[in-house]
C-alpha cells in the first residue's frame, strides 16, 4: 500500500512540475514576443519621420510611400497574443513591412540629394539600429518558442499541453527573399 501511495505521489508531483515548466516556457515565449513588439513599436514610430523626410525628395515614388504607410498601419493593429494564428498573421504583416522598407531604402539610393541629406542619413542609421534590435529580439523569441514547442509536441508534455490548453507558437521567420543567395554582381552594374 505504501508503495502504491509513493507511486501516486511521485506521479502527481512529476505532473505538477511538468505543468509548471510548460506554463513557464509559454510565458517566456510571450515575454519574448512582447520584447519584439517593443522593438517593432520603435520601427513604427520611426517610419513616419523617414517618410516625411523622403517625401520632399521622392515626388515620383508616391505609390511606394503610400504602400509603406498602409503596411505600417496594418502591422500596428492589435492582435491576440494567445492565439497562434493571430501571432502568425502579425509576424507576417511585420515581414511585409520590413520588405517594403528595404525596397524603400533601395529606391531612395537613386536620389542623390536625398542620400546626401543629413537627416535622411541619420534616419537610415537609426532604422538600421532598430532593425538590429529587432533581430536580437527575434533570436530570443525563436529560442523561447523552440523550448515551448518542444515541450508542447513531445510526450508527455503533449498530454499536459492538451489538458492545459497550451499550444505551439509560430516562429518569427524571415521571408523567402531574405533567404535567397545574395549576388553582388546585380548591384555592380
Amino acid at each position: 500500500m505504501e508503495i502504491l501511495l509513493g507511486i501516486v505521489a511521485v506521479t502527481l508531483i512529476g505532473g505538477y512540475v511538468w505543468y509548471v515548466t510548460l506554463i513557464g516556457r509559454r510565458n517566456r515565449a510571450l515575454e519574448a514576443l512582447s520584447s519584439i513588439d517593443v522593438q517593432l513599436r520603435k520601427r513604427h514610430d520611426l517610419i513616419p519621420n523617414v517618410l516625411k523626410i523622403a517625401s520632399r525628395f521622392m515626388e515620383h515614388e508616391k505609390e511606394l510611400l503610400t504602400e509603406v504607410t498602409e503596411l505600417r498601419a496594418n502591422a500596428m493593429s492589435d492582435y491576440d497574443k494567445s492565439d497562434p494564428s493571430a501571432v502568425k498573421g502579425h509576424l507576417e504583416a511585420e515581414r511585409r513591412l520590413q520588405s517594403s522598407m528595404m525596397r524603400f531604402f533601395a529606391t531612395a539610393e537613386a536620389y542623390p540629394e536625398l542620400r546626401s541629406a543629413e537627416t535622411m542619413t541619420n534616419a537610415q542609421e537609426t532604422y538600421s539600429e532598430v532593425e538590429g534590435h529587432i533581430s536580437a529580439a527575434r533570436r530570443f523569441y525563436n529560442a523561447a518558442v523552440t523550448d515551448l514547442n518542444n515541450s508542447v509536441q513531445i510526450f508527455p508534455g503533449s498530454v499536459f499541453a492538451c489538458l492545459s490548453g497550451v499550444q505551439a507558437i509560430p516562429f518569427y521567420e524571415s521571408e523567402d527573399a531574405a533567404r535567397a543567395p545574395f549576388d553582388a554582381s546585380d548591384f555592380l552594374k
